[in-house]
């Protein structure tokens, strides 16, 4: 049996609610637009950490750092009910979703682009470029290509998206995301956070609303 890693660190204190997003999760998708129509400035307000199936070079990196990946794949089972469920889920949104096929996808793509973006101050925009192109059309956001069209829609140049992933601190970046996720238990996504109130799943941010606007709200008083 494998021994878990040793934890060297501690989850930093914030009075920022938290929020880890992935481009591969439709619940992500679905939460991210819920929330930004509850509270529009989230990207400005809120930290927010990509999370996704790193490669083995990220691992290594989490690795170093003391962490450990938490996510276990689901089963064929849970994945045809995701279908099924987002599907609804979406269409009582409003939505329009496509499901993209992936095969063999490299996470690090679209993911550590988006780090990039946040350093150039377009993360919304790029995150907004990546979720239409693969929920909206279906489409590989693995792909070079898809990575280069989401960069150039957001305003970022997308010779340096597509280059991310080999630029040195974009991965340390990367790692120190996933080592943040370690630290705070993150075992799916969507996944708030915000002291010591944790939520996870889509069905669970109307908990989390109901939990930080009371005390938003005192705060400004």
């Amino acid at each position: 049996m494998t021994r878990p890693a040793a934890r060297t660190g501690k989850p930093a204190r914030t009075r920022r609610p938290r929020l880890y997003f992935s481009f591969r999760s439709p619940y992500s998708w679905l939460t991210v637009h819920r929330l930004l129509e509850e509270a529009p400035d989230a990207f400005e307000t809120f930290d927010l950490f990509p999370y996704w199936d790193p490669d083995e070079r990220t691992c290594e990196l989490l690795r170093e750092r003391g962490g450990e990946f938490h996510y276990v794949q689901m089963s064929r089972a849970k994945h045809l009910y995701m279908l099924l469920d987002t599907k609804r889920t979406a269409e009582r949104a409003g939505l329009a979703m496509a499901w993209p096929v992936d095969v063999d996808p490299w996470w690090e793509p679209p993911h550590l682009a988006w780090l990039l973006a946040r350093r150039r101050g377009l993360a919304r925009p790029f995150y907004e470029a990546v979720v239409r192109a693969r929920w909206g059309r279906g489409g590989d956001i693995c792909d070079p290509s898809a990575v280069r069209a989401a960069a150039a829609e957001a305003g970022l140049d997308p010779d340096d998206a597509v280059a991310a992933p080999d630029d040195p601190s974009i991965r340390a970046e990367a790692a120190d995301c996933l080592y943040q996720a370690y630290l705070d238990d993150v075992f799916g996504i969507p996944y708030l956070k915000w002291g010591r109130h944790r939520f996870w799943g889509y069905d669970r941010l109307d908990a989390f609303l109901e939990t930080w606007r009371p005390a938003l709200e005192g705060s400004t008083t």
